[in-house]
């Protein structure tokens, strides 16, 4: 089970690192997420550390290509991004470089790092099924389930250049091999009940209004439905159900943001301790409590909004490198297939 809370391995502040920056002045984020709570993480960063963070927010592929364009002179230290499929695009560009940590090793497991550290995962998120309670009776239960005929014309799921649509197909890729991730789609693809629109929130609220039966988002996206009064959404939330798949096999598809040391950075010693810090349990539990994600660290306890969806299995035997290192093979898969 998904039990957090049972764990004892709790990263900490490296305080090497912090000696090492005692006289260090600032760490400069460029990151694409766009949560104002991150403010409150940094400056907490900046009470234990002494070193300012400052933060450039963007689009991931516009933070990539600006640190392309701006080469050895990049002011960047660390690399930010909500996706691993993006963060492969980061490595691609070759903006990113290794960083051996002993703290990020002994805190994350292995499966949300890169294998060469070149990055790794600070928070996690789900990719499940929801589905209308009073429509349907018996919901799949398995990403496998999703193709049968029982459920065409009742599918909504967003387009095939959403990147954490293409981080799921990676994954099947990885875990069932490339024929049967192509038999998947197209079986999703023949079920949908709309072409492809809008965003995990869209996908949501057309289960309220009656469009679709079934939709697949990431798990933040419906909590999100309890915190704030979400148009099309809240009103007719609670006839929401979900569902977390593969639960007697490989278990729920999770993505990462994850985070990276930059290729030049001018603050390494900076960007080591904030990297480090990012996986301390104060920042994990913020991660958790402040924007409804799970906590990349095991022993850390579920926030109220995740705790609303209960415990469940993980796929832990996937590793979330093969998210990246498969996305050319499921944008592949997609094209062949029709999925818009």
């Amino acid at each position: 089970m998904f039990r957090f809370a049972t764990r004892t391995a709790i990263a900490a502040l490296s305080l090497s690192a912090l000696a090492a920056t005692a006289m260090a002045a600032e760490v400069n984020v460029y990151s694409s997420r766009h949560y104002d709570s991150d403010d409150a993480l940094y400056e907490k960063f900046t009470e234990v550390s002494g070193i300012t963070v400052n933060r450039i927010e963007g689009k991931a592929d516009e933070l990539i290509a600006r640190m392309s364009a701006e080469g050895d002179n990049s002011p960047a230290d660390v690399f930010i991004t909500v996706d691993i499929g993006r963060m492969g695009r980061a490595e691609e560009a070759g903006v990113i470089q290794p960083l051996h940590s002993d703290v990020i090793t002994n805190a994350v497991p292995a499966h949300l790092r890169h294998p060469d550290d070149l990055w790794f995962g600070v928070s996690q998120r789900a990719r499940i099924i929801f589905y209308a309670k009073d429509r349907v009776e018996h919901p799949p239960q398995t990403y496998q389930a999703l193709t049968d005929a029982e459920w065409k014309g009742r599918i909504c799921i967003r387009s095939s250049s959403n990147i954490y649509n293409q981080s799921l197909l990676a994954s099947i890729i990885e875990a069932d091999g490339a024929e049967e991730a192509q038999e998947w789609a197209a079986g999703i693809v023949a079920n949908m009940a709309r072409s492809p629109q809008g965003g995990d929130t869209d996908q949501l609220r057309a289960i309220v209004s009656g469009e679709c039966d079934i939709a697949v988002a990431n798990h933040y996206y419906f909590l999100r439905g309890f915190d704030k009064d979400i148009e099309g959404l809240s009103s007719g939330i609670d006839n929401i159900g979900w569902v977390w798949p593969n639960q007697s096999g490989r278990g729920a598809h999770l993505n990462l943001t994850a985070a990276a040391m930059t290729a030049s950075s001018p603050n390494p010693d900076e960007a080591k301790a904030l990297l480090e810090f990012l996986t301390s349990e104060y920042a994990q539990q913020h991660f958790a409590d402040q924007n409804n994600e799970y906590p990349a660290v095991p022993g850390i306890g579920l926030g109220e909004g995740p705790a609303r969806l209960g415990f469940f299995i993980p796929d832990t035997t996937t590793p979330t490198a093969a998210f990246s290192a498969n996305a050319a093979k499921a944008q592949a898969i997609f094209n062949q297939v029709g999925w818009q």
